[in-house]
């Protein structure tokens, strides 16, 4: 006959091999809820191992007394295994119920204040623009690491692919390019010769012109053209490469990314931007001479001669140093984002356009950078 450990109203602890016998009594329901929990206190402290519960002696159940049984089944399970027996019918769906684990209900999410709301929103995003413009720097160190490197031994140039990205970044953009700077220059003698006629100064629109379009407009109306035309161009061509493993591919074959695919555009795009700035400079400046001979009657030979004897060289110089470093922030925007495309062709789309508008921004901080620094040097 196995021997009894312990006794009360509503458990039997009977010893056995190897697993004790634990007996249930009474009726577990609400009324008795202390006492059974005292009960279960100091039966959990006689097993030291694990325990086989009968429930053929439960008289009564409720819904607490239910959660007593599987609390005191888990705490046996800590010790060794706890092990259900004789659950009455009546009883069985209760217990079944009171074991499951219903999924946690969804919460309201906690709404800020609104005045709190903008405040955290701006700060994100600042945190966001800093880890952005880090990794980009990141990026433009590496880039000009591979550079130099590609420099000092001219034999790993990729003619081949640079050659290609100057037709497609220089020569193509030629039309739209002059187009744009041909308005321009339009418009700069309109509108200047305009307010200056108030004045009976009416000549000077010529010097407006020429340093207008050769230091600033000329070098960032094509900067911007650029960045829209040919960044997202490579941003969507890196991209798609990335999309496709190509890129993957290219590191298994151990071939560099950023000397197959970034140097070329860089190198082409460094050398091509100049060109068009020059070229933008000259269309520029004929839109002005067409508009003045047209609004101010002012000869196209009288316009250039005037021009050559106010506008120096230094201004076209300026123009002209700037454009290396825009190209250079313009394809180092625009593969960046390419390469950091992944998983689907949304985010191609938005890396797209936030190279574009990276690129913008960018060149615009830079050229604001350029003409204080221009200004201190007094030129």
């Amino acid at each position: 006959m196995a021997e009894v450990v312990y006794h009360t109203d509503f458990i039997c602890v009977e010893e056995g091999a190897p697993s004790s016998l634990v007996r249930f009594l009474g009726r577990w329901t609400i009324e008795n809820a202390q006492a059974i929990d005292d009960a279960m206190a100091a039966t959990i402290k006689a097993i030291d191992k694990g325990a086989v519960l009968d429930c053929t002696g439960i008289t009564g159940l409720d819904t607490t007394g239910a959660v007593l049984i599987r609390r005191f089944a888990a705490k046996i399970d800590d010790a060794g295994a706890a092990v259900l027996t004789g659950i009455s019918s009546d009883y069985k769906e209760l217990l079944e119920v009171i074991s499951c684990c219903p999924p946690e209900a969804a919460t309201e999410p906690e709404v800020l204040p609104w005045y709190i709301a903008p405040v955290l929103e701006v700060g994100e995003a600042f945190l966001r623009a800093v880890s952005s413009f880090a990794r980009l720097l990141s990026f433009l160190g590496l880039v000009l690491t591979r550079l130099f490197g590609t420099l000092l031994a001219p034999g790993r140039i990729r003619l081949v692919p640079m050659v290609h990205q100057m037709e497609a970044v220089g020569l193509k953009a030629m039309g739209i390019v002059g187009l744009i700077a041909f308005l321009i220059g339009a418009v700069m003698v309109n509108q200047g010769a305009i307010q200056l006629a108030k004045f009976g100064a009416d000549v000077f629109v010529i010097d407006l012109l020429g340093i207008t379009q050769l230091r600033e407009m000329g070098v960032l109306l094509t900067s911007i053209i650029v960045a829209g035309r040919s960044g997202s161009a490579f941003t969507a061509q890196i991209g798609s490469m990335k999309l496709n493993e190509e890129v993957d591919a290219m590191r298994t074959l151990g071939m560099n990314p950023v000397d197959v695919l970034v140097l070329p555009r860089l190198l082409a795009l460094m050398i091509c931007l100049p060109l068009l700035t020059f070229y933008a400079d000259i269309i520029g400046i004929a839109g002005g001479v067409t508009m003045a001979w047209a609004q101010l009657d002012i000869s196209p030979a009288n316009f250039l001669v005037y021009f050559r004897d106010v506008i120096s060289f230094d201004h076209y110089a300026v123009g002209i140093i700037k454009a290396p470093f825009f190209a250079a922030v313009i394809a180092s925007c625009g593969c960046y984002q390419g390469l950091r495309v992944s998983s689907s062709a949304d985010v191609l789309g938005e890396r797209t356009t936030k190279s574009v508008v990276q690129s913008i921004f960018l060149v615009i901080v830079l050229d604001a950078m350029f003409a204080i620094f221009f200004t201190a040097v007094d030129l």
